[in-house]
């Protein structure tokens, strides 16, 4: 059965502007409102993944469409005029966007697809009913890396026509062509210049007001015998049927999943899943390196996300040769015992300012080697996690050091956000949690307890190892348990003591394969967070009893990012929490099951069939952030697979 999600946009409110999205494999992808011109600076028909120093690039960020009747009347499609044909359908085939217009009695159908491995787009206009003589396409640039603002670059170029090919040289960035395959074409080179507004720009306190430049039309013969293709990009396209192609790899995807992800909700999330998983041309042209985009539409790669997302979105779906490849390639940017918190679009090197990446990335291996059971690639990573252990055992960068006095991690770094609860304004650091953090402890004990069962299995002695997480394990329970309170410190020994504030980041103190805290006390801490925390979809950063609880991630960047993790509800979340429920209630997966169907009506409100970042942390929970987020679909998928 072919996965399908079909949105009638008359009948159907949205919560908050529906938006789709496909992807190439390399982190470029193409992407807008359901309807309608662009409304962020990331909306185009093509961002493409360039290599150094230029990273992902948007070069098209508009495609005016315009549709001519045999009686000499024309409209447009979704251009935001009076004369705008009807959008009465939008659908997902495979993942890929189909939309149905209507004017009059006229029904076009038109269709979107990337070309994996390459910086191309497709499109296709096929009429269904009406007396339709014709279509006029005008391509409109803004060449800008993809997260400048859109008035701070220039919209121009020179503009060539030759025969159905219309030509757009941008300085210093290569050729980009439309090529369009229908009857009757003719291209004509007739540079225009305008300006366009965002709205979600505007939204946000950030410019909105940006130049575009087309370098002229391109019009062909359309009717009911004849469609017309476009192609769209600054690279040579491959022979052959690129929707037919990419049809075909998607099928193979769903065939090597999981057996529970191969139809349903689980099948459209392994589809949007292969959106993550790309070779990072942005910042290496090696062929063989894998990474994941942490999210779309503004995340490059980050060390934290990849390794909580890695399960989900390699090893759920079948693709544990691609997982290695993304553990290898952050091995080998390790320094002093860390891995990098992110790699900024168009750098080869990565920024180091996180204390539990590096944590995460052990937590990745070992998903890896139990999956596959692959002791030779362990061995080469050893040396890798030797280092990371010594490191944090010694002390490194950003005051990381186990404390000699109990075994336990601090962290902290005046300036700096060292947890994923990151958030930064200018000098403010929102959330610092400098000291020891529950989490980074969970993720420290798990690391030691991984390296215990890893020397073993490559016959090591690890006596020495396992007596230190046994030294954690004391430690933590001791200082972080709080049976007054029934939860979790947040950070003890920290800038002003013991924080008792209630977060989420507890979970992982049962979630990870190897929990830190005492099972009896499961049941009492996930009683509290469930009542406190847990929402359809996902939990709280915060409690909304505390004074600093913030409902709704909305305004500019400092009301944003001063929500951001302060009652702000994640996604992702949802994967740590289930784990540890189950772990506490074995018996209980229709709770569980539950909980993940809260998730289903938002595949068609905000991402299509995929999964935000973030959500607001009142009622209606509205989605907000990234429309479509790494881990939040990689532990939602994870999380599929545990029940029966």
């Amino acid at each position: 059965m072919i996965p399908t999600r079909i949105i009638h946009p008359i009948s159907e409110p949205a919560q908050a502007p529906r938006e789709w999205l496909i992807a190439n494999g390399l982190g470029g992808y193409a992407c807008g409102p359901l309807a309608g011109p662009p409304i962020r600076r990331y909306h185009g028909w093509l961002v493409a993944a360039l290599p150094p120093p230029w990273g992902r690039t948007m070069l098209v960020n508009r495609m005016i469409e315009t549709i001519h009747l045999t009686d000499d009347r024309q409209f447009t499609l979704g251009a935001g005029t009076d004369a705008d044909a009807l959008l009465t359908e939008f659908r997902l085939e495979w993942g890929l966007p189909v939309w149905r217009f209507q004017w009059a009695e006229c029904v076009i159908e038109r269709r979107l697809v990337m070309e994996y491995g390459h910086n191309v787009t497709h499109a296709r206009w096929q009429v269904l009913a009406g007396p339709c003589r014709g279509l006029t396409l005008q391509p409109w640039i803004q060449a800008r890396p993809h997260g400048l603002a859109v008035d701070a670059a220039p919209a121009w170029g020179e503009a060539v026509a030759w025969g159905p090919c219309l030509t757009a040289n941008i300085p210093d960035l290569p050729p980009l062509r439309f090529v369009l395959a229908a009857e009757d074409v003719s291209a004509a080179a007739e540079p225009l210049t305008t300006t366009m507004f965002y709205a979600n720009e505007a939204e946000g306190g950030d410019p909105a007001q940006g130049p575009l430049w087309s370098p002229g039309h391109l019009l062909c013969r359309l009717d009911g015998d004849h469609p017309a293709a476009l192609t769209l990009g600054c690279e040579i396209p491959a022979a052959g049927d690129a929707f037919a192609a990419e049809i075909l790899r998607r099928r193979a995807l769903l065939d090597r999943a999981h057996p529970s992800c191969r139809d349903g909700v689980a099948a459209e999330l392994v589809l949007a899943a292969d959106s993550f998983v790309v070779q990072p041309r942005h910042r290496t042209s090696a062929p063989q390196a894998r990474t994941i985009m942490a999210g779309y539409h503004w995340f490059a790669d980050w060390g934290r996300d990849t390794m909580i997302a890695l399960e989900g979105l390699t090893l759920v779906t079948g693709r544990i040769d691609e997982a290695k490849a993304i553990l290898h390639g952050f091995a080998g940017h390790v320094r002093h015992g860390l891995i990098p918190n992110m790699f900024p679009d168009g750098h080869e090197d990565g920024l180091y300012n996180t204390a539990d990446a590096s944590l995460w990335f052990f937590h990745a291996v070992d998903r890896v080697v139990a999956a596959s059971g692959d002791l030779n690639f362990l061995r080469s990573l050893m040396p890798v996690l030797t280092d990371i252990l010594d490191h944090h055992r010694a002390g490194t960068r950003f005051g990381i050091a186990m404390d000699p006095a109990d075994g336990l991690l601090r962290q902290g770094q005046a300036g700096l956000q060292l947890t994923w609860m990151d958030a930064k304004v200018q000098d403010w650091v929102v959330t610092p949690r400098r000291g020891k953090a529950v989490e980074i402890n969970a993720l420290w004990h798990n690391a030691v307890a991984c390296m215990g069962d890893w020397q073993r299995l490559l016959g090591q002695d690890a006596t020495e190892t396992d007596n230190l997480a046994g030294r954690i394990r004391a430690a933590f329970n001791h200082r972080f348990w709080s049976e007054e309170r029934g939860y979790l410190y947040d950070v003890v020994d920290g800038e002003d003591g013991d924080d008792p504030t209630l977060r989420p980041n507890q979970l992982l103190a049962i979630s990870l394969p190897h929990p830190v805290l005492a099972p009896a006390a499961w049941p009492i801490m996930l009683a509290t967070v469930r009542r406190a925390l847990l929402t359809p979809v996902g939990l709280r950063s915060l409690a909304p009893d505390h004074p600093a609880y913030r409902p709704h991630f909305t305004g500019d960047r400092w009301a944003r990012d001063g929500a951001y993790h302060q009652g702000t509800v994640w996604a992702w979340l949802i994967g740590p929490f289930a784990q540890a429920w189950l772990k506490a209630h074995p018996n209980d997966t229709e709770t569980v099951a539950a909980d993940l169907a809260g998730f289903v009506p938002h595949l068609s409100q905000f991402g299509l069939g995929t999964i935000a970042e973030v959500f607001d942390g009142a009622p209606p929970h509205t989605p907000r952030g990234c429309i479509s987020q790494a881990w939040s679909v990689a532990e939602w998928l994870r999380t599929w697979t545990l029940l029966p």
